[in-house]
């Protein structure tokens, strides 16, 4: 399958490019703008592969997407192309209304066309995959999970761009007949991850003995996914599931951000100990992120039951892998660290445009 991979330098997207052309042989053309979170070093290794290219572009410009459809003719869409830090968006919300609002009308609209072109069995087999974010449902309690069915309530500028983008996928789905499916997916972490998000900012400053900071009393509860489990569950979306639909992916592995913090803590200690005390010395408790949802948790029973996915991450397993990476792999994010410094984003204080 030749597939159209927006994103594709990202975090969640290089995951999806590599395993593409490692473990399913596919083809695949990488579209990425290459903003701050892009960098082609995390699809380094398949680089060279003959079923791999690249083009840089910017998702809103609808004459380059066009002529991408054109060229490369693909027979599905993964679409990761996305502003994903909330913290981000609290300050300067206008990206996420481009990238995530607009940057997918113009993915759908220029999809539309290309599928309307195609015929016989091209055209009954051509899927394009939206892939969105737990955070487009709000907040939880302390009981129950989101299902595909559970209303949309986003509370950030991230996610409500998101939740604007969902629907427009589904839309386009309703009226137009595109075979669209949406994912929503639970916090990913894993290998080429930027430094900017919770854990690799966690191992990041607990390498150079800074600062852990955790917001608020660090309460607030995640489910964790592996990004590789992530990766496979949305080729099995593309595969096997039916348009129209929606589809949870989460790993069942809820933690409080304090607990996480304190497990990499826990990691550091054993694999790269300090003459200067536990890890778990630096934790500092810092003012809350505003409007922060206190629980998500999906519930990927549609997904495991009709599709037949499950992860094969517990939280353990995968945070040890992940720690393990950062040791080993500073020539990846050395770099990008010293382009973002670990400052924090999101303060009140600051206005959004």
């Amino acid at each position: 399958m030749k597939v159209l991979v927006t994103g594709g330098a990202g975090f969640i997207g290089s995951a999806v490019c590599r395993l593409l052309i490692e473990e399913s042989g596919d083809q695949v053309v990488n579209v990425d703008k290459l903003t701050y979170a892009g960098t082609l070093t995390s699809v380094a290794e398949i680089a060279t592969s003959p079923n791999y290219s690249f083009v840089q572009a910017d998702i809103t410009d609808r004459a380059a997407i066009k002529a991408i459809f054109e060229a490369h003719a693909p027979e599905a869409v993964l679409h990761l192309a996305a502003e994903s830090h909330v913290d981000r968006s609290i300050i300067g919300a206008r990206p996420f209304i481009d990238t995530n609002i607009v940057g997918t009308y113009v993915m759908l609209d220029c999809a539309l066309d290309y599928w309307r072109g195609l015929t016989g069995t091209a055209k009954a087999a051509f899927r394009f995959v939206h892939v969105s974010t737990d955070e487009v449902y709000g907040s939880l309690g302390a009981d129950g999970l989101f299902e595909e069915t559970t209303p949309y309530a986003p509370t950030s500028p991230y996610s409500a761009s998101k939740a604007a983008a969902d629907h427009l996928a589904l839309a386009w789905f309703h009226t137009y007949g595109l075979p669209v499916l949406v994912s929503n997916c639970s916090n990913n972490y894993g290998p080429y991850h930027f430094p900017e998000k919770l854990i690799p900012l966690m191992i990041l400053n607990g390498l150079e003995r800074r600062p852990l900071p955790v917001y608020g009393d660090g309460t607030n509860i995640r489910d964790w996914l592996y990004v590789e489990d992530h990766a496979r569950a949305l080729r099995t979306v593309l595969e096997a599931g039916r348009p129209g639909e929606k589809y949870n992916v989460g790993g069942r592995n809820e933690r409080t951000n304090l607990q996480v913090v304190q497990a990499i803590c826990g990691l550091l200690d054993e694999l790269a100990p300090s003459a200067e005390g536990s890890h778990s010395d630096l934790i500092t408790y810092v003012a809350d992120r505003p409007g922060h949802d206190h629980r998500y948790a999906i519930d990927a029973t549609k997904l495991e039951n009709e599709l037949g996915w499950k992860a094969r991450e517990t939280f353990e397993t995968g945070i040890r892998k992940t720690v393990e990476w950062y040791l080993a792999r500073s020539d990846w994010w050395r770099p990008l660290r010293e382009a973002y410094d670990g400052r924090r984003l999101g303060l009140p204080t600051v206005k959004a445009s």
